[in-house]
C-alpha cells in the first residue's frame, strides 16, 4: 500500500523529469481564481504515462484553510476497474489575475499550468504544460459544441501542438456507480 501511495504521485510528477522546453505561451490575463475553482473535466490530453488508460479524468480545484490551492486529480482505471487519485497544490507563478501556476503533486518538483485560452464563462479552458507534451482541453461539462472544439483546436496548433495526437476522454456512463 504504502509502495503505491509514493509511486502515484512520482508517476503525476513525470513531466518534471522530461525535458523542458519551456514554451513561450502567453497566460490568460484578468483571470478569477474564485471562478476558476471547483470541477473540471478532462476532455482531451497528451498522452503521457501518469494519465495513461484513464477515463473519466477530473480535476478539483479548492481553497485549503490556509488559503492555498488545492488540486485533486481523478481518473478511473478501466483495466483495474478501480479509481486513481492524486493530490498536489498550485501556485500562482507571478500574478493572482495570470492563469500561470506551478503546480506539484509531489514537493519540491513543480510543473507548469498555463490556461491560455478561457471561455469569459470560465465553462471551458485550454491549458498548456512547459512544453509541447503536455497540453489538456478541460471544460465544466463533459462534452463542448463543435465551433468550440474547432476553436479550441485551432489555437492549440497556432501555439504548436499537434493536436491529432490529442486523445479523447471517455465520459460515457461506467456499467456501476463506481
Amino acid at each position: 500500500m504504502f509502495f503505491r501511495l509514493l509511486v502515484f504521485p512520482l508517476l503525476m510528477m513525470s513531466p518534471l523529469f522530461a525535458d523542458q522546453i519551456n514554451l513561450e505561451v502567453e497566460s490568460v490575463s484578468n483571470f478569477e481564481l474564485d471562478r476558476y475553482l471547483g470541477t473540471w473535466y478532462e476532455l482531451t490530453r497528451m498522452d503521457h504515462s501518469f494519465e495513461r488508460g484513464m477515463s473519466h479524468v477530473t480535476a478539483t480545484y479548492s481553497l485549503d484553510k490556509k488559503g492555498r490551492v488545492e488540486v485533486l486529480n481523478r481518473g478511473y482505471v478501466k483495466k483495474k476497474s478501480k479509481w486513481k487519485e492524486a493530490r498536489g497544490h498550485a501556485k500562482f507563478k507571478n500574478s493572482t489575475s495570470t492563469g500561470a501556476f506551478k503546480v506539484t503533486f509531489f514537493w519540491p518538483f513543480y510543473g507548469g499550468y498555463h490556461i491560455v485560452e478561457l471561455a469569459e464563462d470560465y465553462t471551458y479552458a485550454l491549458v498548456a504544460g512547459d512544453s509541447e507534451k503536455y497540453l489538456w482541453i478541460l471544460s465544466r461539462t463533459p462534452q463542448l459544441p463543435e465551433e468550440t472544439w474547432a476553436k479550441l483546436l485551432q489555437r492549440a496548433r497556432s501555439l504548436g501542438y499537434d493536436t491529432d495526437a490529442l486523445i479523447m476522454v471517455d465520459h460515457e456512463p461506467l456499467p456501476e456507480n463506481p
